[in-house]
């Protein structure tokens, strides 16, 4: 939090030498079109000194989106290569099962033609006695049968045969498209892997552009929200008021001569004493309250839930603490009710005219009591 203060210390510091050297440059140059030519030169380039912190916000934000695109379509590839590896499963499961019936059907074409084989024996009955020529015995009659049955053995094992040839071609296929399945596999988790990196990196990014542009939303020396930023948190703070159907009450809070202090004992005890009060206005609040710093010596304060009396007597000790500190500060304090149909700038006005109408009847008074004004 510090090293990011003294950053944009010295950027503001830079900031304001770029424009009193722009200044003195421009005193020295005689002609006026020349001088105001040389003044806008050093305000767009002290404007490029100050806003480099913005520009590494969005490069931030920039890199972390690009960073998830990568992720998805990273994420996007491996559930195709998945799909892909899935598809080839089911073939190769196929094959496989294509091959396991072809095995079957050759098995049985082979017990069958060994039946026929076993039948053919059985039935060849005697052959010609030895010393004799052919045809002194008549040919037996079941030779016809056995001949035919060698022949539908012989069929059926070039049919197992070739089943058995294509269930080996079909189990190669499936080992290959189980391979291709594993490679798919793998370039998938590469993939989810190279993914997940992407993914944390896009997260990082994020993180660091949300510091930096909570970093850019809050004052660097008392620490609480910018006016700017600090606007739309009071805008959403009075949407949600108005939806709840819930009260709130805007504080508007001056700290009391700090020009004097800042004059007599220097800028440093002004600014110790602008953290004291942006700490005492934390410290007396709820969490989820709003602290802005309005200007110089002007904080905004917003209070949901409560009406003008409560947000009173929250503040009454505010003074008391501030005394015992060590630059024995003191505020005074405005206090307006949301009204339907407010702008921030309609709620903030009215605490600033009743923290305005409180000043005026502390004149006269001594010094060091904090006054709280209330809107009509």
């Amino acid at each position: 939090m510090w090293s990011w203060v003294r950053v944009h210390r010295l950027r503001f510091l830079g900031f304001l030498v770029v424009i009193a050297a722009g200044t003195a440059l421009a005193s020295v140059v005689d002609s006026r079109i020349s001088r105001s030519a040389v003044f806008l030169v050093c305000v767009a380039f002290a404007v490029g000194v100050a806003g480099l912190g913005t520009a590494r916000t969005v490069g931030r934000r920039s890199s972390g989106v690009e960073r998830d695109e990568a992720g998805a379509l990273r994420d996007r590839a491996a559930d195709q290569r998945d799909r892909q590896a899935r598809h080839r499963d089911q073939a190769s499961e196929h094959r496989d099962s294509a091959a396991d019936h072809r095995d079957h059907d050759a098995d049985q074409r082979d017990h069958d033609a060994n039946q026929r084989d076993l039948d053919a024996d059985l039935g060849e009955g005697p052959r010609d006695p030895p010393g004799t020529g052919p045809g002194a015995y008549p040919t037996h009659p079941d030779r016809g049968r056995w001949k035919l049955s060698q022949q539908e053995a012989a069929a059926a094992r070039t049919r197992a045969s070739h089943d058995r040839g294509a269930g080996a071609s079909e189990r190669a296929t499936a080992e290959h498209d189980r391979d291709a399945a594993r490679a798919d596999r793998d370039a998938s988790a590469n993939e989810r892997a190279h993914a997940g990196l992407d993914r944390d990196a896009a997260t990082a990014d994020r993180e660091a552009a949300a510091r930096e542009r909570e970093y850019a939303s809050v004052d660097g020396l008392t620490g609480v929200y910018l006016r700017s930023a600090g606007f739309v948190e009071l805008a959403h703070e009075m949407s949600r008021a108005r939806r709840t159907n819930q009260p709130l009450v805007v504080a508007f809070v001056d700290v009391d001569h700090l020009k004097a202090v800042n004059d007599s004992l220097g800028h440093a005890a002004g600014d110790r004493m602008l953290r004291e009060v942006a700490q005492a206005l934390s410290s007396s609040q709820r969490p989820y309250d709003l602290v802005l710093r309005y200007g110089g010596d002007e904080f905004v304060c917003a209070l949901p839930g409560m009406k003008i009396p409560d947000a009173a007597r929250r503040f009454a000790s505010l003074n008391s603490t501030l005394a015992a500190g060590l630059e024995r500060g003191s505020v005074t304090i405005g206090l307006a009710q949301l009204r339907p149909g407010d702008t921030v700038e309609d709620v903030v006005s009215r605490a600033d005219a009743a923290l305005i109408a409180a000043r005026k009847q502390r004149r006269g008074a001594a010094p060091g009591g904090a006054t709280s004004s209330r809107d009509a």
